[in-house]
């Protein structure tokens, strides 16, 4: 099987195309990812069947399509960015208000005052102001992971130094562990709850004794955070409206 392949699924008069993606790391379990992009992946460990791999996705076609609803739906409430006052933006799972301060001599700055995202800019420039926005949640997300890496590492007794932390701008992903333990994160994830970045830190630190998602690593995940589902369905329900752009 080649990473290109892909299935399509049928349900409620709808074709769904699963886009198929190979892996050959041991211990790798079969899984199916829904994104807020509207793509659907099976990730597929070598050797699977094609019989195996037809059976999983008919008995999640149900779930993927209902995922997909729900992105769909988040999508319809969602509106491109001007960049102006007044449009509101997340931060730890609040909505602040944009506010806008034209400065022709001032330096340009971002922060944070009663409620408000206050970005003063020296010229009325859309592109400039995302470009700062985006700078400044990249700073802040530094400073918020490992605030909270340093926070949770006590509960992962499996763990005796503290990992690399990298950020990096992800599609499709809130983190990732790489196979030397580095673990890199979506900045964008600190626009999320306090719980739900906590879980993503959590799931990634567990990768560091399980490397893949075989039950040993749910009984893990579930040992230092009992109710990670109910912040994982957290996050994924805001997922649309916090990689907004």
């Amino acid at each position: 099987m080649s990473e290109a392949d892909k299935r399509l699924l049928t349900y409620g008069g709808e074709q769904i195309t699963v886009e198929l993606v190979a892996r050959t790391r041991p211990g790798t379990t079969l899984r199916i990812k829904v994104h807020p992009d509207l793509t659907v992946q099976a990730v597929v460990p070598e050797g699977t069947t094609d019989t195996d791999l037809d059976k999983a996705l008919q008995q999640r076609t149900r779930w993927i399509w209902q995922k997909l609803r729900d992105f769909k739906a988040v999508q319809e409430h969602a509106t491109p960015r001007d960049y102006v006052s007044g449009e509101s933006y997340f931060y730890l799972g609040r909505r602040h208000l944009l506010k806008v301060h034209h400065q022709p001599d001032a330096p340009e700055t971002i922060r944070m005052l009663r409620g408000r995202v206050e970005v003063f800019v020296q010229e009325r420039s859309a592109l400039r102001i995302q470009k700062l926005l985006e700078l400044w949640y990249f700073a802040r997300a530094q400073d918020v992971f490992r605030h909270r890496l340093s926070a949770l590492l006590p509960t992962t007794l499996w763990v005796r130094r503290s990992p690399a932390l990298k950020l990096q701008v992800m599609q499709t992903q809130w983190g990732n562990c790489s196979p030397g333990g580095t673990i890199t994160l979506n900045p964008h994830l600190v626009k999320a709850p306090r719980d739900c970045i906590d879980y993503v830190i959590l799931h990634e630190l567990c990768h560091l004794k399980e490397h893949n998602h075989g039950p040993a690593f749910w009984l893990l995940l579930e040992r230092v955070m009992p109710d990670w589902e109910r912040h994982k369905a957290r996050l994924d329900d805001m997922a649309e409206l916090i990689l907004q752009k």
